[in-house]
């Protein structure tokens, strides 16, 4: 098996848990995951370090509500617990390969510092009771 199938069960494990968690949300009854499915399996024996996982939206309501997925397949990437990068539609082949690369080269200290920056933006902005 070239994937793990994440559940509310594991899925803050295995987040928490890798370096770089890449994610297919997808549905059965979705023609376009399925065809993007054989791609993604195939594209993630090319990518030992990372764990491929994907999520049964039909199954796993509540994940794919928390991560406000409105249409299917949706392709996220954690690194480092922080999603760096988020899209629907299926990917061809190299296009995957091509963001995976991008989201392991990452300067993540930088990418930390930037969300750090904006959750301080944020809360000086947010009213305060």
């Amino acid at each position: 098996m070239a994937y793990v199938e994440l559940t509310k069960e594991n899925f803050e494990e295995v987040i928490t848990n890798n370096d770089t968690v890449v994610v297919d949300y997808w549905a059965d009854w979705c023609g376009p995951c399925k065809s993007f499915g054989p791609i993604f399996e195939k594209v993630s024996e090319d990518f030992p370090d990372a764990v491929f996982a994907k999520v049964d939206t039909q199954n796993e309501q509540e994940i794919a509500s928390w991560f406000q997925i409105r249409s299917i397949p949706t392709l996220m990437i954690f690194r480092e617990k922080v999603i760096v990068f988020s899209q629907p539609g299926a990917l061809p082949e190299g296009a995957l390969r091509e963001v995976v690369t991008k989201a392991g080269e990452l300067d993540m200290v930088d990418v930390h510092k930037q969300v750090a920056e904006q959750q301080a933006a944020q809360e000086k902005q947010a009213p305060h009771a």
